[in-house]
C-alpha cells in the first residue's frame, strides 16, 4: 500500500502525526483513517482529523453560530452563551476528557466544534418551528442538518460539495446521540443516504470513543452554562438552588458572607464542570479497562457507551437538567420570546415556499425548479442556515410587523 493511502477505502490522506503523544489502543487513529468520500491529496502538515477541525472552523456555518441562540437571543446581553461560545466550551471539555483517556484530541475537538452546525436560528424554538413546517416532508432534525451541512450545503471547494471530512468524523457526527437504531434516527439515516455514505459509517454500532467524549462534553457544558446564564439573567436565584442536584451541594459550600454574587455563580459553574469531568474520566477508565477488544473495533462493538458518567452522577445531571427545563427553558419570559421566534421562522418558511422569488440568488433558483417536497427541503435548508439577526431582518423585509423578541 502506498504511503498516504487510507487502509480500507483507498482514499488518499496523509497519515502525519504531530506532537508524538501516544494514544491508547482503543483510540481512533488518524494514520488508520478510512479516508474521505472524495479522494484528495494528503496534507504534509496535519493529520486527517486536524484537517477536519480546520475545515470546520473555516466553514460559513461555523461563523454563523456567533449569532445563533443558545438560550437567550443575541441582543439580550453580551455575556450570554451563543451557539458559538457553547461549541467552544464543548470543545475544551471534550479535549480534556480525550487527553486523560488517551484518545485523539483533534477528532474529539472537531466533533465538538461541528455538532451544532445544523442548528437553526432561535435555538430549540427554531427547531420546533421547522419540524412542524416540515412534518409532511420528512421532518427536521438539527443533528441530521449538521451532517447535511458538512456533506452537501457548504460550498467552498472546487472538487466537491460539503467539507469532505474523514469518515471517522462523519461517523461521530452522525452518531452524536448514539447508534442509529430505531425510528428516532430516520432523519440522520436519510442524510447519510443522501450523502452517498450508506453502509460506510457503522450506523448500528457505538460511536468512536472520541465522539462519545464530545457528546458527553455537550451535556456537561450546557448543564453548567445554562445554569450560569439563568442565574445571570435573574430567572433563578442562588437561594432557589437548595436541594437541586449537583448545584445545591456547591451552593451550600460557598462562604456565607463577603462573596460577590458573580463570583459565587462562577464558583458553582466551575465546580460542576470539574466534578463531572472527573467522574466521566474515572467511569470511562473503568469501562475501557473492561473492554474485551482494546481497539476502535472493540469500542464500536461494546454493548454500552465506553465514555460515560457513573449512574449516580448521571442521575444528578438529569436532575439538574430537569430543574433547568422547568425553571429556565420554560420560564415565562423565555417562553414568550421563543413563541415569537417560532412565529418568525414559520412565517419565513411559509412565505418562501409560497413565493420562492423572495429568496436570494441560488436559493431562489433551486426552489423554483423543485417539486413541492423538494422545494420545502430547500427552504428548510435556507432558513436553518440563518442567524437570529438575519431571520429578524428577513422578516422585517417581508412582513409589515415583526415581533420584538424582548
Amino acid at each position: 500500500m502506498a504511503a498516504g493511502t487510507a487502509h480500507r477505502s483507498g482514499v488518499a490522506d496523509a497519515p502525519v502525526r504531530t506532537g508524538g503523544r501516544a494514544l491508547a489502543a482503543y483510540a481512533a487513529r488518524a494514520e488508520a483513517s478510512e479516508g474521505r468520500a472524495h479522494p484528495e491529496p494528503g496534507c504534509p502538515m496535519r493529520t486527517p482529523f486536524q484537517r477536519d477541525r480546520d475545515r470546520i472552523v473555516h466553514a460559513t456555518a461555523f461563523r454563523r453560530l456567533t449569532y445563533k441562540t443558545q438560550v437567550f437571543v443575541f441582543h439580550e446581553g453580551d455575556h450570554y452563551r451563543t451557539r458559538l461560545t457553547h461549541s467552544l466550551e464543548v470543545a475544551q471539555i471534550a479535549r480534556a476528557i480525550a487527553r486523560m483517556l488517551g484518545l485523539d484530541e483533534d477528532l474529539a475537538e472537531a466533533l465538538a466544534l461541528a455538532h451544532d452546525l445544523g442548528h437553526p436560528p432561535f435555538g430549540h424554538a427554531g427547531e420546533r418551528a421547522l419540524a412542524a413546517a416540515m412534518r409532511a416532508y420528512g421532518g427536521f432534525d438539527h443533528n441530521a442538518q449538521s451532517l447535511k451541512v458538512v456533506t452537501r450545503l457548504e460550498r467552498k471547494y472546487a472538487g466537491f460539495d460539503g467539507l469532505n471530512l474523514s469518515l471517522e468524523t462523519l461517523e461521530g457526527l452522525a452518531k452524536h446521540n448514539g447508534p442509529l437504531i430505531g425510528s428516532g434516527h430516520d432523519a440522520v439515516r436519510r442524510a447519510i443516504a443522501e450523502a452517498g455514505l450508506g453502509g460506510r459509517l457503522y450506523a448500528s454500532a457505538q460511536a468512536p470513543a472520541e465522539a462519545q467524549a464530545a457528546a458527553l462534553a455537550d451535556d456537561i457544558a450546557y448543564n453548567s452554562h445554562d445554569l450560569d446564564d439563568g442565574l445571570r439573567a435573574g430567572l433563578i436565584r442562588l437561594e432557589d438552588l437548595d436541594g437541586v442536584p449537583l448545584a445545591g451541594a456547591f451552593v451550600a459550600q460557598l462562604p456565607r458572607a463577603g462573596l460577590e454574587r458573580q463570583r459565587a455563580i462562577y464558583e458553582i459553574n466551575r465546580r460542576i464542570i470539574t466534578v463531572m469531568i472527573d467522574d466521566a474520566v474515572r467511569e470511562s477508565r473503568r469501562r475501557l479497562a473492561h473492554l474485551r477488544d482494546q481497539s476502535l473495533e472493540g469500542v464500536r462493538a461494546a454493548p454500552e457507551p465506553v465514555v460515560a458518567l457513573t449512574a449516580q452522577r448521571h442521575a444528578e445531571a438529569q436532575g439538574l437538567k430537569d430543574y433547568l427545563y422547568a425553571n429556565v427553558y420554560r420560564h415565562a419570559r423565555v417562553m414568550a420570546i421563543m413563541r415569537s421566534a417560532e412565529a418568525i421562522v414559520c412565517d419565513l418558511f411559509e412565505r418562501y415556499v409560497r413565493e420562492p422569488a423572495t429568496m436570494p440568488g441560488d436559493w431562489r433558483a433551486a426552489a423554483e425548479r423543485a417539486s413541492d417536497g423538494a422545494r420545502a427541503a430547500v427552504v428548510a435548508d435556507f432558513v436553518a442556515g440563518m442567524t437570529d439577526r438575519y431571520a429578524i431582518s428577513e422578516h422585517r423585509r417581508l412582513f409589515d410587523a415583526t415581533p420584538d423578541l424582548r
